[in-house]
């Protein structure tokens, strides 16, 4: 299968790409920089230049190709605080790729997360795949996915729990919290520390992508989650550990300062299971886990 790939360059990108070349797949990925492009080239994949909001692009690309995955987010606007720009780039791409793939019976998956499943009132109980909602943060352009499967695309999404660590990651949520416990001089939780956070090692949500690209049914949303809560406390005292600060609570209405663009994200509680996605894909995680992970020292060299 020929699979273009948005945001090939970027932390999950560079998990999937050698997924899919091993496979058998080839692989076309997007690039908006020099380094980017060199660095997917450098993964074995064919460089295809833009960015997302080259949307006849976008298009181009996905009629060139058997199946689209679709990595690209504008995580710098998100890390300014400007969530709704980011959310709407994502769903012009979104809606760009999907409407160039209509009637063809081609899959294209798509990412959204986990988060959302509390933030829209989902609560006492883990979130399931079951889980849908009419709209919001990032709901629209997963809902915008899940509606192609109506109009022959075989479409799915994975929602990522808000760390998929592993050595390849370097921008994600857990090393901005690394960073701001640096900062602060110390690793702080919210309020107990006992609200959960789901997690997943990069490798592990790769081969997923894969599996939904190769067989997930139209219209499917699956949980690429491997820990399905881990106290953000036990986070916080695993960095504290790493980086060899101490850790402590933090008062709600220092969130903003303390954990600046992700103060929104750190008291929720997102317990999340993958029960169905495992049972309907034939997926185990295998590798480890989040706190080993920490505890590795990777995260820290």
């Amino acid at each position: 299968m020929r699979v273009f790939i948005t945001g090939a360059s970027g932390h999950i990108g560079s998990a999937v790409i050698p997924e899919l070349l091993q496979a058998g797949h080839q692989v076309v990925g997007l690039a908006r920089s020099d380094a980017a492009a060199a660095a997917v080239a450098e993964q074995g994949a064919v460089v295809r230049r833009g960015d997302l909001d080259d949307l006849e692009g976008l298009a181009d690309a996905a009629r060139d190709a058997d199946g689209v995955i679709h990595l690209a987010f504008k995580h710098d606007a998100m890390a300014a605080g400007d969530l709704a720009s980011a959310a709407a780039a994502d769903l012009a791409a979104l809606d760009a790729l999907g409407n160039a793939l209509i009637g063809t019976g081609k899959p294209l998956v798509g990412t959204s997360g986990t988060a959302m499943i509390p933030m829209m009132g989902v609560t006492g109980r883990p979130g399931t795949e079951s889980d849908a909602f009419d709209g919001g943060y990032r709901i629209d352009a997963e809902n915008a996915l899940v509606g192609l499967a109506e109009r022959g695309v075989r479409s799915s999404v994975l929602r990522l729990p808000p760390s998929v660590h592993s050595d390849l990651d370097h921008h994600g949520f857990v090393p901005s919290l690394i960073g701001f416990a640096r900062e602060n001089g110390f690793s702080g939780y919210p309020g107990t520390g006992d609200n959960r956070w789901p997690a997943v090692h990069t490798r592990d949500a790769a081969r997923l992508y894969r599996l939904a690209l190769e067989g997930a049914p139209a219209g499917t949303r699956l949980h690429a989650v491997g820990d399905e809560g881990v106290p953000f406390r036990e986070i916080a005292e695993a960095i504290g550990r790493g980086a060899g600060i101490p850790t402590r609570t933090v008062r709600s209405e220092d969130n903003e300062e303390v954990f600046r663009f992700l103060a929104a994200f750190v008291s929720v509680d997102n317990p999340t299971s993958a029960a169905i996605t495992r049972e309907l894909m034939d997926w185990k995680p295998e590798l480890p886990g989040l706190i080993e992970d920490l505890d590795a020292g990777h995260y820290f060299a």
